[in-house]
């Protein structure tokens, strides 16, 4: 029987580039499945009845800049792979659109859970739930400890500058999705612009880095850190902000913005800091206007998926209540930048 195809994937063209560039690695007729995971990039299990991989690549219709995600997404992870920060092993990257359609790699297949909401957790406990927790600020800090250079990523970003160009970056993408009045979001955005911090020291940025975004063993430590779509040189206290604000209380029943905060034992923001803080040495006194920011970046994202449902461009069920969220997002941004 000819296998089944899923979308974005031609098995038969996959196995004969493996046999090529990878001789004896694949041993039989190769089955796939579509995983979640990823802002917007696809990922798949593939297996051959024996073992497993995975393999990503841009969403289908992509252009040539979301091409570019996956030499990105390759290069750090493999880079990464010979430190503290548990990754997948890279086996290949393909750059030749001849193949399956599109760039894509492929890399180890890791065993592990990505805990997406406080439902999910609370089966582990008080205890191992904030075990799971600290362990991801741990895993931060360690990937806030590479020294880029060292491991080839000394040119991986710009920087300079970063925190302004992020800034006007989603100012952008908020004057993209404007077909409504926001009270608040523009008063918002000025004063993060007003009171941009000084950066510390550049490290490599995970640029999404929360629960889910790992995959938890059995022993409640994390195999591997994924999605590195958004992944950057840049202000380290930018993933500490989104990581504090994923850990905040949304207190919005059946969201389908969920955050795990809510588990019996998770640890709040304030403990997750003066983890970070301790740990990695550095100053987190700031840390309410990089919360704010992860806040305004979140109603920016939102914003722009409510825009889409009122085009009709989206497919699915939650999205209709969208829209309702992101005035809640701008209020914790405000309030979190004026209590800070």
């Amino acid at each position: 029987m000819s296998p089944v195809h899923p979308p974005g994937l031609d098995l038969d063209l996959l196995r004969g580039h493996l046999d090529r560039e990878r001789p004896g690695l694949v041993n039989g007729p190769l089955e796939a499945r579509v995983v979640e995971g990823g802002r917007s990039n696809l990922t798949y299990i593939v297996t051959d009845g024996s073992g497993q991989w995975v393999v990503r690549r841009p969403p289908l219709g992509h252009v040539l800049a979301t091409a570019h995600d996956m030499k990105r997404e390759h290069r750090v992870i493999s880079a990464l792979h010979s430190t503290a920060v548990p990754v997948p092993e890279t086996l290949l990257l393909c750059e030749d659109d001849a193949v399956i359609g599109s760039p894509f790699y492929v890399m180890e297949y890791v065993e592990g859970t990505p805990y997406r909401t406080a439902e999910q957790l609370a089966p582990l406990g008080a205890e191992r739930t904030r075990a799971v927790v600290l362990g991801l600020v741990d895993t931060l800090v360690d990937l806030h400890a590479v020294d880029p250079a060292a491991v080839g990523l000394g040119d991986f970003g710009r920087p300079d500058g970063f925190l302004d160009r992020q800034l006007r970056r989603w100012g952008k993408q908020l004057d993209a999705s404007r077909n409504r009045e926001l009270a608040g979001i523009d008063e918002l955005h000025a004063a993060l612009g007003r009171e941009l911090p000084v950066s510390p020291a550049p490290t490599v940025v995970h640029g999404d880095y929360r629960l889910d975004n790992v995959l938890i063993g059995r022993d409640d430590r994390i195999k591997a850190v994924l999605d590195w779509e958004m992944s950057t040189l840049g202000d380290p206290l930018t993933d500490l902000g989104l990581l504090v604000m994923y850990s905040s209380d949304l207190d919005l029943p059946e969201s389908p913005v969920s955050t795990t905060s809510g588990a019996p034992g998770h640890p709040g923001p304030a403990e997750l800091i003066e983890r970070y803080a301790s740990r990695s040495g550095r100053d987190t006194s700031s840390i309410p206007w990089y919360t704010a920011f992860a806040w305004f970046k979140l109603a920016v994202i939102l914003e722009g998926i409510h825009y889409r449902y009122t085009l009709g461009q989206t497919v699915g069920a939650g999205f209709d209540r969208i829209g309702d969220l992101v005035p809640v997002f701008i209020s914790h941004g405000l309030t979190t930048l004026q209590e800070g």
